[in-house]
């Protein structure tokens, strides 16, 4: 996107059915304008650079980005991509935990080209088509969170289960299963039905969401409960963890989301449904460990937190619909140094890009996913354009300039999170299924 906002927009056009010769042009559509009978919404192809979609069977509320050896910035297609996520099937004994493989992932302008071109024939088009190999375990009880880390070279799955437990998983012998057809059938045959976790903790007693891996110190891993606890985790031997007993006290309600410094070994970042973010350190007593709080850090829950992983700056998002972005150099004394209310209903997820340190992606109860650059400003000509009554229609005009983009099409979105390894690309888990996507705008 430029320097103004209105290239964020385009993502979203409506076309009405049966457009022909005569028909109105497509215009921007804006969420929460009502739509007239017989209008749909499609997106616009030229706003992306890649934009597939998958089905995996149960919807899965919460997934992570698995590491591989494929290389880091990649941006040339087909790609390819792992992922783990957890189901929340209808009953407990439903639920899977699963590995995907997606294969074969073509970019909109290799796909656009293709289709323009007369000469395409059937193999062709086939050769193109979007790939998902699977690998499941069986998993007793719905996944409310998955966070996936390489330690010491395993990829580990930390597990929030809603049978008030957090467990441990090696992926290893699933993402085996997936390099060939011939792994996945002894898989099948012989792992599936047998792989359990490789540790697991009851000690909280109730159910959570929060949970992160620390990215200083291999196996350290924070995980908090809907009653308030937090709880540290240190890696002992292999495949074991020492849990402290004495949960981490500070917040009044349950908490929803953790955070570990990007550098400082020690420290942690939590939000609650008491409104507040607290900053803690594991140096000192659990009961005495929260060393800074902004209480009433949003108007209701706080229900996501992302911690920059190169500025001092924590964006958190709460159940108003607000997207905040703090300064952690003042954080006990300042208001936030960014706010913005673009979604219409609660924040589910938040992300700081893993590489650019101004821009972060959202997505809301409100089936949005928005884009935000913090370095963008409106330029003083579109200003001058919009007082004079030149510029962009109301509706566009009012939107923050950070705003780069807008994506929709999902139904009730979970969780987002940016490829690590693949710069731009976006990948959203909603009640629909998942979407992958990179914008023109990142």
């Amino acid at each position: 996107g430029g320097s103004s906002s209105s290239s964020s927009e385009e993502e979203m056009e409506e076309e009405e059915e049966g457009g022909g010769p005569g028909a109105a042009p497509p215009r921007v559509y804006l969420p929460g304008q009502p739509l007239a009978q017989g209008e749909e919404l499609v997106p616009d192809e030229a706003a992306y650079r890649l934009y597939q979609r998958a089905q995996s069977g149960a919807p899965c509320l919460s997934f992570d980005i698995i590491a591989d050896g494929l290389g880091s910035s990649r941006t040339s297609y087909p790609m390819t991509l792992f992922l783990c996520a957890g189901t929340q099937a209808e009953t407990a004994q439903g639920n899977r935990l699963v590995v995907m493989k997606m294969q074969n992932l073509w970019g909109t302008n290799d796909l656009r080209e293709e289709s323009d071109s007369e000469s395409s024939d059937e193999e062709e088009e086939e050769g193109r088509k979007p790939q998902l190999d699977i690998a499941m375990v069986p998993h007793y009880g719905g996944v409310n969170r998955v966070r996936v880390k390489d330690v010491s070279g395993k990829q580990l799955a930390a597990v929030w289960c809603e049978k008030a437990q957090v467990e441990v998983w090696d992926l290893g012998e699933q993402l085996t299963a997936l390099s060939s057809a011939q792994a996945m059938s002894s898989f099948l045959r012989e792992r599936q039905a047998k792989l359990k976790p490789i540790f697991s903790f009851e000690g909280h007693m109730t159910e959570g969401f929060a949970v992160d891996w620390s990215p200083t110190v291999a196996g350290r891993l924070a995980t908090g409960d809907c009653k308030k606890n937090i709880h540290v985790w240190d890696m002992a031997e292999a495949s074991s963890w020492t849990v402290d007993q004495r949960p981490y006290l500070g917040h009044t309600h349950s908490i929803e989301d953790i955070q570990w410094s990007p550098n400082e070994a020690t420290v942690f970042a939590s939000c609650s449904a008491d409104a507040s973010i607290r900053i803690w350190d594991t140096r000192a007593n659990p009961g005495r460990a929260c060393m800074l709080a902004r209480e009433g850090a949003h108007e209701a829950d706080v229900n996501v937190i992302s911690w920059n992983r190169r500025e001092p700056f924590i964006v958190s998002g709460g159940d108003d619909g607000v997207l905040n972005v703090w300064d952690l150099r003042q954080f006990k004394a300042g208001d936030c140094v960014a706010k913005f209310k673009q979604h219409l209903g609660p924040i589910t997820s938040v992300e700081w890009h893993p590489s650019e340190s101004s821009v972060f992606a959202a997505s809301g109860a409100d089936n949005q996913i928005t884009q935000w650059d913090l370095a963008v400003e409106r330029d003083q000509e579109g200003k001058e354009r919009d007082q004079e009554g030149e510029g962009p229609d109301e509706g566009l005009a009012a939107l923050a300039p950070q705003l780069l983009f807008i994506h929709q099409g999902q139904e009730d979105i979970k969780e987002l999170h940016w490829h690590p390894q693949c710069p731009g690309v976006l990948i959203s888990t909603a009640h629909t299924g998942f979407d992958i996507f990179r914008t023109i705008s990142v």
